[in-house]
């Protein structure tokens, strides 16, 4: 079997919904800003290269659907060849996508492809805008339905995660963050040719700007001030928005290649696509995914958690994350993820409680900020993986190329 390569990754900021910078910018036009970095970013490959781009998505419907894969291939002007599809695996859509491309590549079905992500949740809301649970089957286990934040509680209250321990973990992701946006960290970013609407002269008037950066991050955060905040979800629980991933806008693409493709076009690649595996749990506790996936992609590569020198586990909620993290007995070396330690490997620029969790570009987000970190570090082996709503977790591992 060939091997597949990453030779390129970028994301544009994450913003907040509705409140944030890219509020307004239609979910093509992010797209649009990510495939246009993308192939600036990959510097002897142009546009009739490129087989297939798959784009993951968590709801494909409205300004996001209609197959926004083909469209956006049309829209970044490739070629008329150039085909597209659209994935949804919900939280993991991005990395799907990546994988798919990585594994029709290993089958020697496709030598460049580009996988990635897109969510504009704030013109496209979490759930869709026509959601109809089947009734039925709602009545005998509707499980499956439970709202995320309820499954972050069962989560937090069966294995005894306190909301002192969520609160400090997401202070110390935002911390990460702050010093990342700081000390130039986020090198994966492209910017947005981001819209607003103002009223000037009693006349709407449409206005275009660049975004650069994550517009979540709070320098101020203080575990006092998040010891404040109310519960999100239950009346008595422990899971608030200061421990819980914000909501956001945004879009990543991964360029993949062959081997062969690789040296064909003179690129350095980043990183090789080793395995992607993903697992189930129960459905109303579909947090501790990682817990299940991790050991899996491990088992399948036959490295071991020791072996791994940078982690991007998804921050869908506090709870959950610490979780993952105790079962794979990295959550108790707090050296590892403490935002003051320089020993740091797991999230070290912050993660989705400080920058966002756009659903379905979550997957391809992660992979452009491991990317860009295992090169900057010089990280052997990198793992992604992330809680899937509806009881599933998924893991990605790369090797960092030499």
């Amino acid at each position: 079997m060939r091997e597949a390569y990453i030779v390129s990754s970028v994301r544009t900021p994450g913003c907040r919904r509705n409140k944030g910078a890219l509020a307004k910018t239609r979910p093509e036009d992010l797209l649009k800003a990510a495939l246009d970095g993308l192939m600036e970013r990959t510097p002897g490959v142009e546009k009739k290269d490129v087989e297939d781009i798959l784009v993951g998505c968590a709801f494909p419907e409205a300004e996001q659907g209609l197959n926004i894969g083909r469209i956006i291939a049309q829209m970044c002007k490739f070629p008329d060849d150039t085909c597209g599809a659209t994935v949804n695996r919900f939280c993991s859509s991005g990395l799907e996508a990546i994988s798919l491309q990585a594994m029709r590549i290993m089958a020697g079905w496709c030598d460049v492809a580009i996988g990635g992500g897109l969510e504009s949740m704030s013109i496209v809301p979490m759930g869709g805008n026509l959601p109809r649970p089947h009734p039925e089957w709602s009545q005998e286990n509707p499980d499956v339905y439970t709202s995320m934040g309820i499954t972050a509680e069962n989560v937090a209250n069966r294995y005894n995660i306190t909301r002192e321990m969520q609160d400090e973990f997401g202070y110390h992701s935002q911390m990460k963050a702050v010093a990342a946006q700081k000390n130039g960290r986020y090198k994966e970013i492209v910017p947005v040719p981001a819209v607003r609407f103002k009223v000037k002269d009693g006349i709407t008037v449409k206005e275009t700007f660049m975004q650069d950066f994550d517009d979540g991050v709070r320098e101020t955060t203080t575990i006092e001030g998040l010891a404040k905040l109310r519960p999100a979800f239950a009346a008595m629980g422990s899971v608030t928005p200061g421990n819980s991933s914000q909501t956001t806008d945004g879009a990543a693409v991964s360029m993949v290649m062959s081997g062969e493709a690789v040296k064909k076009y003179g690129v350095k690649p980043i990183a090789k696509i080793l395995c992607y595996t993903v697992a189930g749990c129960r459905a109303d506790e579909m947090g501790v995914g990682p817990a299940y996936a991790i050991p899996k992609v491990l088992k399948m590569t036959g490295l071991k958690v020791e072996d791994i020198g940078l982690w991007e586990v998804n921050e869908a909620f506090a709870s959950q994350c610490i979780y993952s993290l105790q079962q794979l007995g990295l959550y108790e070396k707090r050296e590892l993820w403490l935002s003051d330690s320089d020993k740091r490997i797991i999230n070290v620029n912050g993660g989705a409680i400080a920058l966002g969790h756009p659903l379905g570009c979550t997957g391809a987000k992660l992979c452009a900020q491991l990317m860009n970190e295992m090169r900057e570090r010089g990280a052997k082996y990198g793992v992604e993986s992330m809680c899937i709503g509806g009881g599933m977790g998924a893991a990605a591992v790369f090797e960092l190329c030499d």
